[in-house]
């Protein structure tokens, strides 16, 4: 019985959301020539609707950055922290800083192989108990001192050469990995380096055992930030001998890392799960609990493996599709918090060239016609999609600047409102015309455009999601088609963004932004996380000016607006959702900081401080 009430609420929440897809793309047909909020307001995904206001176990502010979650209860001695990952696909199992290209690897190793650094007042990096940060504009240098107490899990001390082998790694000509950018170019000898004249970087010096000096060609705000900042350790001695083009296969990085972090990894099922030891030389202090398990949760599973206990926190947060439910579960508190990410429609409008480490814009992309792309953003109702498909924990973006950077957010950009019929007349006088009268728009030589649109699998949303949007593209008359036939599964999909596969034209992706306000990673021309392969004048032209030292704060925080009007303007890519998550914590675990900025007094929360009150995680 219990298994076919399961079934049964799964399919009816497919069949609601397939009920929104089929009434059309805004809130009904007679408002659809209008620019159209109703029913969807802003304000209603801030907690104000129906479903948000019964909260249940929910802690924290709407739109808030984290809580502070604690329980009662007698801590036991020991125990097993388990966390489930909520991913329909394997993980990669990249276990390093300097190499891994995907959140789910940095969801496993961050809280339990690394944390070196605290986060200030602004997230910018802050002393630690591990190592304090020198900052020298003038000289422009920065310079990292390493504790006495920062060691590895074999009791051996980090020293200068485990955070100088990151430059070496990411710096080098074979690199494997996409962290070679602005920030790196932007080193001292750097760029020697990566050409092969030099067996060294020039600006990364060892000044002792214990320090390491960066030498910048120019001072960047964002260095403070960590831009060009590689602080977290690789461990020197178990690389050193292992060639840069096999180094990401190596032991080292997928098996057996050392870890200077609060845990260590004591076994690995590939693509499933991790376990991990405490490390009782961590800096911070032993871990009170003896291990940490993670593993693999598809969507499905979820809310039954919560409801029968198996988990203490699920990474990330948990899937939008079980928010109803999980704020429920009593043996849960729910942490509320701002995902400083959003999720966005991109268009694919170049390529990548490898070996100038640059994007190269194609005017003759299919989606080159900038109001082709600002049609699509038109024709779709994103205050509609946040109520109905995520019960109000995601709202309409408006700029690819996140709002809990209040500084540089402009709340005066209006994003890409719902209004169909605006897209229409964007269409028509771009010359997309309905040549043959079959409801479907031929490109402006009159042939067939068929719009090939990549989007992810997981979950029980992502395929009613897609299927709205082309439903809304439909209606605009833009014939839509998923690349392949079918969602993608994340590793594939993510690796034709990376490969520029030709079948792709606009896709769905999100992006985490991190602490760092600074958006070059994801926009300048040599960044190649630049999926939309998109770059202009005007945009490096506000980049340039957001990164450059001798800008004052008034100008650096107008260069933000500017270069966020330059993509609105421009469109490589349509910020869609603001997002909050709900990350389920299990009552048996005594204390669990979800906050951004904690305690600048003192260390940032870790995972060593975990305790838990119960040999097991509390059921319902």
């Amino acid at each position: 019985m219990k298994i076919m009430k399961k079934k049964f609420k799964s399919l009816l929440a497919i069949f609601l959301v397939l009920a929104f897809v089929l009434t059309g793309c805004g809130n009904s047909k007679k408002d659809s020539g209008k620019s159209s909020d109703s029913g969807s307001k802003q304000e209603s995904s801030t907690g104000k609707n129906e479903n948000a206001e019964n909260k249940g176990n929910i802690v924290g502010e709407q739109m808030g950055g984290g809580v502070l979650v604690e329980n009662e209860g007698e801590p036991i001695k020991g125990g097993t922290f388990r966390v489930g990952i909520p991913t329909d696909s394997p993980f990669k199992g990249i276990f390093n800083n300097a190499l891994y290209d995907d959140n789910y690897d940095w969801t496993i190793i961050g809280p339990t192989m690394y944390g070196s650094a605290n986060s200030g007042e602004s997230l910018e990096l802050r002393d630690s108990g591990a190592e304090k940060f020198e900052w020298d504009e003038k000289a422009k240098t920065a310079t990292i001192k390493l504790s006495d107490s920062f060691k590895w899990n074999d009791g051996k001390p980090v020293t200068a050469k485990d955070i100088i082998i990151n430059y070496l790694i990411i710096g080098h000509k074979d690199y494997p990995g996409v962290r070679y950018d602005d920030d790196m170019i932007n080193i001292v000898g750097m760029e020697e380096y990566h050409d092969g004249k030099t067996q060294d970087i020039s600006g990364v010096k060892e000044v002792d055992e214990k320090t390491v000096q960066i030498s910048f060609k120019e001072w960047k705000p964002a260095i403070k930030w960590g831009a060009g900042i590689w602080h977290e350790p690789t461990n020197y001695e178990q690389v050193k001998d292992i060639a840069i083009k096999n180094i990401i296969s190596s032991d080292p990085i997928r098996k057996n890392p050392k870890s200077a972090g609060p845990f260590y990894i004591s076994n690995v099922v590939p693509g499933q799960s991790v376990e991990f030891s405490a490390n009782e030389h961590f800096w911070g202090g032993k871990p009170k609990i003896d291990k940490v398990v993670m593993e693999v949760v598809p969507s499905s599973q979820i809310l039954a493996s919560l409801k029968s206990g198996k988990y203490d926190y699920i990474a990330g947060g948990a899937p939008s599709d079980t928010f109803k439910e999980i704020s429920q579960l009593k043996g849960y508190k729910v942490a509320r918090m701002q995902d400083m990410a959003y999720t966005y429609l991109g268009f694919k409008l170049g390529k990548w060239d490898k070996a100038k480490g640059e994007v190269v814009v194609d005017p003759n992309a299919k989606m080159a016609d900038v109001n082709l792309r600002k049609a699509m953003g038109y024709a779709i109702d994103n205050n509609a999609v946040g109520e109905k498909f995520y019960l109000g924990y995601r709202s309409q973006a408006k700029s690819v600047v996140i709002p809990i950077f209040k500084d540089y957010y402009d709340d005066s950009l209006k994003g890409y409102n719902y209004d169909p019929e605006k897209a229409k007349q964007l269409l028509d006088e771009a010359g997309y015309k309905d040549v043959d009268n079959d409801g479907m728009r031929e490109d402006k030589n009159g042939k067939p455009l068929v719009i090939k649109f990549a989007s992810m699998s997981g979950g029980e949303i992502a395929e009613p999601l897609s299927a709205y949007y082309i439903q809304c593209w439909k209606e605009i008359g833009l014939n839509v088609e998923l690349t392949g036939g079918r969602l993608i599964e994340f590793n594939a999909f993510y690796d034709k963004l990376k490969n520029d596969d030709p079948e792709i034209d606009v896709f769905q992706g999100a992006w985490g932004v991190g602490t760092n306000p600074d958006p070059s990673g994801l926009f300048s021309k040599n960044a190649s996380f630049n999926y939309y392969r998109y770059t202009n004048p005007e945009m490096q032209q506000a980049l340039d000016k957001i990164a450059d030292g001798k800008t004052s704060d008034e100008e650096r925080a107008q260069a933000y607006k500017d270069f966020a009007k330059v993509m609105e303007d421009n469109v490589p890519l349509i910020p869609t959702l603001y997002r909050e998550s709900l990350t389920p914590i299990n009552k048996r675990v005594k204390k669990f900081d979800t906050r951004y900025v904690q305690d600048l007094n003192k260390d940032d929360f870790r995972w060593n401080e975990i305790e838990l009150t119960a040999e097991q995680p509390m059921k319902e």
